[in-house]
């Protein structure tokens, strides 16, 4: 046996050892990773990664976290709307985030700070459904935070509103 050969055997038996590794701590951190397109990229302060220092998400995923709905009047429907989705508290924990701020960004880089108390405190959901559909971009999605406006007085104010990000993409935990 040539000493290229076996280089090139240790070589495939090293590259398969660290994808091993790798997988086993993506599981052992306790997210799967995506298996379809990316949609929503969590950073920061995590516990739980799957991707290297964050932790990625595909719709499948999102859908896999227990769903809440909510029916509710906003300032952008002429009525009031259901929203379904995971509470944002939930996709907090899954990902086992640590922090004070969340910095949610949408598509289009419009950034807002979010307390991370609001998760708790307010039943947020990161909508994936508006009336039972997936929600397109043009049409706020795929992802949109929103807090439970008719459900107390005090979130119907320009402060919740503008903490309701439309076409969420990533969120960094501060």
């Amino acid at each position: 046996m040539s000493f290229s050969l076996i280089s090139r055997r240790a070589l495939l038996l090293g590259a398969g050892l660290a994808l091993s590794a790798l997988s086993l701590s993506a599981a052992a951190d306790g997210l799967s990773a995506p298996k379809g397109r990316v949609i929503l990229t969590v950073s920061g302060q995590l516990g739980a990664t799957n991707r290297a220092s964050e932790a990625v998400f595909d719709m499948a995923m999102l859908e896999a976290l227990p769903q809440h709905s909510f029916t509710t009047r906003t300032p952008w429907y002429d009525r009031p709307v259901k929203f379904t989705g995971p509470l944002l508290s939930d996709l907090l924990a899954a990902v086992k985030a640590k922090g004070k701020t969340i910095n949610a960004t949408a598509i289009n880089d419009y950034t807002i700070r979010i307390p991370f108390d609001d998760a708790q405190e307010h039943g947020v959901i990161v909508a994936r459904l508006l009336d039972d559909q997936p929600m397109a971009v043009r049409d706020k999605g795929p992802l949109f935070v929103v807090y439970p406006f008719d459900s107390k007085a005090a979130l119907r104010s320009s402060v919740y509103y503008e903490r309701s990000i439309w076409q969420l993409k990533r969120m960094s935990i501060e």
